[in-house]
């Protein structure tokens, strides 16, 4: 993989923001169905459960199949596969959104820029501009 540019392996700080963008689209998107309401725990709650769900689909669902979120498309990565797969798949794509929101396994990186979810479904996240 090249050291820099298109195809090389993405930076923590556009991984990051590339997750806000998701999270808030999916807050947005569930704030379409569900009112927020600050004053009222039980409800925020609830928004915050349904948001979760929301941003799982949206991951799942484009990941899988384009290989990249809104968020990552945003920000320019995208998710590759070691073997040269165009597709990332649905299983590949599940584990990811799964680790992902334990959070330490998307944090912890190596020496060559992968995560443990990376490394564990054989993927790798890729600048593509």
């Amino acid at each position: 993989m090249p050291q820099d540019g298109v195809g090389s392996v993405a930076g923590g700080g556009a991984r990051l923001l590339g997750l806000v963008i998701d999270l808030v689209l999916a807050a947005l998107v569930t704030a379409m169905f569900v009112r927020p309401n600050l004053q009222d725990p039980a409800m925020m709650q609830t928004f915050n459960q349904w948001s979760v769900v929301v941003w799982a689909i949206i991951t799942v669902v484009s990941a899988a199949f384009f290989g990249f979120t809104p968020g990552m498309g945003a920000v320019g990565i995208r998710v590759a596969r070691l073997d040269g797969a165009s597709m990332v798949g649905l299983w590949r794509a599940v584990v990811r959104t799964a680790l992902t929101f334990v959070i330490i396994p998307a944090a912890v990186r190596n020496a060559d820029g992968r995560s443990w979810l990376d490394r564990l479904t054989g993927t790798v996240v890729i600048r593509m501009r």
